[in-house]
């Protein structure tokens, strides 16, 4: 009976499924792996022409800010194309858009061992794209006016799919922790992205993604953090 519990266990950490989203934890990913990640499930499809993503981050800093690695904050793949994909790599953040060569980029303190807040918005009429970090914006910058993210993929943390929910790369992988990925499906005010990194949330509920809601899928080496950490 004992050998069966231990088995049992070791299945439930290689692949779990919240039904209720993690409800204010967070996610660790300690080492760098090709097979740890979380796979994120809307509350409706991505099919968008804005977006407001937002997200709380700490990294190993001994790992994940090496001059050349290139490290993946938040991906978004559908079948054919890296639908939404947001980096950090060589000294920037950065957003791309169905494309693997053409993107948004932000020239940004790296990453660190204390928690940043990042958000990125982004919409299609004007092309109009901004960082904001802690609370602060980057100068706005004019990408993909016009597109429109389509729905149909997968929403992944801790790994860079080269194919549906595949292909991971261990030297892309996110090594630190994640918490409150929240999305909506316009830009939101100023005002209430400041309030985001105050922690004091004043503004609508997200309407894409949704930390304390949406279910989850963790596999392989990823620890959901007790919420008395965060």
């Amino acid at each position: 009976m004992k050998s069966v519990l231990v088995l049992l266990g070791v299945l439930l950490t290689l692949t779990a499924v919240c039904e209720g989203g993690v409800n204010g934890k967070g996610l660790l990913f300690p080492n760098p792996s090709a097979d740890s990640f979380v796979q994120l499930f809307p509350l409706k499809p991505l099919n968008l022409e804005a977006f407001t993503l937002c997200m709380r981050l700490s990294v190993d800093p001994n790992v994940v800010d090496s001059e050349e690695r290139e490290t993946i904050l938040f991906a978004y793949r559908t079948q054919d194309y890296d639908e939404l994909n947001v980096w950090q790599e060589k000294g920037n953040l950065s957003l791309y858009l169905r494309s693997s060569s053409q993107a948004a980029f932000c020239a940004v303190p790296l990453l660190s061992i204390f928690r940043t807040d990042l958000c990125v918005t982004w919409e299609s009429s004007t092309g109009l794209t901004a960082f904001w970090v802690d609370g602060r914006r980057s100068t706005l910058q004019v990408y993909r006016k016009n597109h429109t993210v389509q729905s149909g993929g997968a929403v992944i943390l801790g790994q860079d799919p080269d194919s549906f929910v595949g292909k991971f790369n261990e030297d892309q992988s996110f090594v630190g922790e994640i918490s409150d990925v929240n999305m909506w499906d316009h830009v939101l005010m100023g005002d209430q992205i400041r309030n985001f990194s105050d922690e004091l949330w004043l503004g609508p509920e997200p309407n894409v993604l949704d930390w304390d809601t949406m279910q989850d899928e963790v596999n392989g080496n990823v620890l959901v953090v007790p919420k008395k950490y965060n």
